[in-house]
């Protein structure tokens, strides 16, 4: 029977712990109405002088770049850019074209993509970077395919919605493009 209350004990502890928990969200949620999401990571929030920067690796494969466009609305969320503000949709339409174009033309068996976002509050901008391990495949001109083509229009897209654009070698393998998008204050919805 101690083997039992033993056990107990400690569940009771758990129990208790879960409890506060529970409560401490339920409190935060009833703060502000929302839900508390999950803890951001420390070192991910802006800067006390406007700046904040996201930079992560993802597979080659289209689940890979979705999953890239998804955290990217997320982190520019915990920035105070909510996910229907301007900045937000067209952030999240550059880092999606741009990971396709690594996955589709960039791709090397066994290497993943690299994201990397960063704002900068003073100068009311994003740069949006993305990066794989193929050199050879460089981003071309960006101009409008024929109308009854399915593909092409990804480096067009950017170029409408990025002030400038670009790509540059990466060392030690392959290559970044990279785009600037204007950008407000972060606190819309």
């Amino acid at each position: 029977m101690t083997g039992m209350s033993g056990k107990s004990g400690v569940s009771g502890k758990r129990a208790a712990a879960a409890t506060a928990t529970a409560t401490a969200a339920t409190e935060a949620t009833e703060a502000d109405g929302r839900p508390e999401g999950p803890p951001i990571p420390r070192g991910f929030g802006l800067s006390a002088n406007g700046y904040g920067s996201l930079s992560r690796q993802f597979p080659s494969t289209p689940q890979g770049a979705r999953q890239a466009r998804h955290d990217v609305v997320r982190q520019l969320g915990h920035w105070g850019f909510g996910p229907m503000t301007d900045a937000s949709c067209t952030v999240a339409l550059v880092v999606a074209e741009l990971a396709a174009n690594a996955v589709r033309h960039g791709r090397l068996r066994g290497r993943n993509f690299e994201v990397r976002v960063d704002y900068e509050g003073p100068a009311s901008r994003f740069r949006i970077e993305v990066s794989d391990a193929r050199l050879g495949r460089t981003p071309e001109e960006a101009v409008l395919p024929p109308g009854d083509r399915e593909s092409g229009r990804g480096l067009f897209l950017v170029e409408c919605l990025a002030t400038r654009w670009g790509w540059e070698p990466r060392n030690p393998i392959g290559k970044t493009v990279w785009a600037e998008v204007a950008a407000g204050r972060p606190g819309g919805p």
